[in-house]
């Protein structure tokens, strides 16, 4: 098994790339079940969590095709299965993004209960009572969702709870919906406005993505088209995060500024320096960082996914902030790695307060989940000494070549076997 090796210490300088975004192309990927033409994809990231749903979606029939350029051809004129097995969908929850499709096409699906990180339960319901509005008929069975329609037919669904995925489900489902469909308290993420172009370039009627009310006139059938995925918001603010904790002066290209308005508000306001352009940031770092309250909610509000990175910042702050967690119910779980490493940190149930201290020590610690370990490496290249990050599969899920890019920035970090280390 892998795992990461980094010095502390260094500061960041240089440019890197930021790759597109993992929870948007995860939906686009399913989007291709929605047509027989191809759909072909740019700027696909490298990571575990494409790898899996390509190799859900060949499993079905479709044919995807991976050049080394980050193009992915999708061709689903063949599928031969409508079922996402249990052994790929526990792997990673977003594969319940299949159901929609599958649904909305084929009349039928039949789509194991997902998993993914253990950060909280995220529970499917919300995507089983927006399609059962637009007439499916579901059913729980052995521990998979079985979903059949003739034909979808649109409905006003207003969701419990703003839902990302749910959202993306419905949208998705709705495209090919008899009459108009209505997404009421709709999510707004950049994500989800990304899936929304995507389907309208392969004819789909929507309007309002972007906004909470989301409305499509559905269409009898759609056809191929070409996208380019948006950058990663969430992998540039947590190189934001680095420079911020370990100092430096870096430039991220190929980003997205104008979809990390809040990430970016907080990282001024803990005393890193920004410059953007179209699609590029420049970031400095010469001090020890401010302390920053806040408060995780969704888009356009500060990012649960960039909670754990912002708290390795404040944990070098020079003051105390709280942090308050209001999406996850068990997305500490990065804190006890933190301690390990010489943080101040104390939980009471969704808030965390944050007391900083003036340096970390390398540690041995273990990501639990995704952002858990993207917080751990930026905790360990402001650390003193030697910081051991393992079970890194977690941090491949969601991040390219996350050592590679940081050694162009000149971070001491390196992978290696768990075997290798001496």
């Amino acid at each position: 098994m892998d795992i990461l090796r980094i010095t502390g210490g260094s500061r960041l300088h240089g440019e890197v790339s930021i790759s597109g975004a993992k929870n948007a192309a995860l939906p686009i990927l399913c989007a291709g079940l929605l047509t027989a033409d191809t759909v072909t994809l740019t700027n696909v990231p490298k990571l575990n969590d494409i790898a899996t749903t390509l190799k859900l979606l060949g499993q079905m029939g479709v044919r995807c095709t991976r050049e080394t350029d980050g193009t992915v051809h999708i061709t689903a004129n063949d599928v031969t299965t409508l079922e996402a097995p249990y052994e790929l969908v526990k792997t990673m929850r977003a594969s319940i993004l299949v159901l929609g499709p599958l649904l909305a096409r084929f009349g039928q699906a039949r789509v194991s209960l997902p998993g993914g990180c253990a950060i909280g339960q995220r529970p499917v319901d919300q995507h089983i009572h927006g399609l059962a509005a637009l007439g499916a008929d579901i059913s729980i069975e052995h521990g998979f969702v079985v979903a059949r329609a003739q034909r979808l037919k649109g409905a006003v669904i207003r969701t419990d709870m703003v839902t990302v995925t749910g959202t993306e489900n419905l949208l998705m489902a709705a495209v090919l919906a008899e009459g108009q469909t209505v997404l009421e308290n709709a999510a707004r993420e950049p994500e989800v406005v990304d899936l929304a172009e995507l389907l309208i370039k392969m004819g789909a009627q929507i309007r309002g993505h972007g906004t909470d009310r989301i409305i499509i006139e559905g269409v009898k059938s759609l056809h191929g088209a070409t996208h380019q995925v948006i950058p990663d918001r969430i992998e540039a603010g947590s190189f934001l995060c680095a420079v911020g904790a370990a100092g430096g002066d870096i430039t991220l290209r190929q980003v997205a500024p104008d979809t990390m308005g809040a990430t970016l508000s907080k990282l001024q306001e803990a005393g890193v320096t920004l410059t953007c352009g179209t699609d590029w940031i420049r970031a400095s770092m010469t001090q020890r960082p401010k302390p920053v309250d806040f408060r995780t909610h969704e888009y356009p509000g500060f990012a649960t996914d960039m909670q754990a990175q912002l708290m390795a910042l404040n944990a070098l702050a020079d003051g105390t902030s709280v942090i308050a967690e209001t999406i996850f119910e068990n997305r500490y779980m990065h804190v006890q790695e933190l301690l390990r490493l010489g943080a101040r940190i104390d939980i009471d149930g969704h808030t965390a307060v944050v007391r900083g201290v003036k340096k970390l020590s390398g540690a041995t610690v273990m990501a639990t989940d995704l952002r858990a370990s993207a917080s751990l490496v930026i905790a360990g290249l402001a650390a003193e000494g030697q910081t051991i990050v393992e079970r890194i599969y977690h941090l491949d899920r969601g991040y390219e070549r996350m050592e590679h890019k940081l050694r162009q920035l000149g971070a001491n970090i390196e992978r290696i076997s768990s075997k290798d280390l001496s």
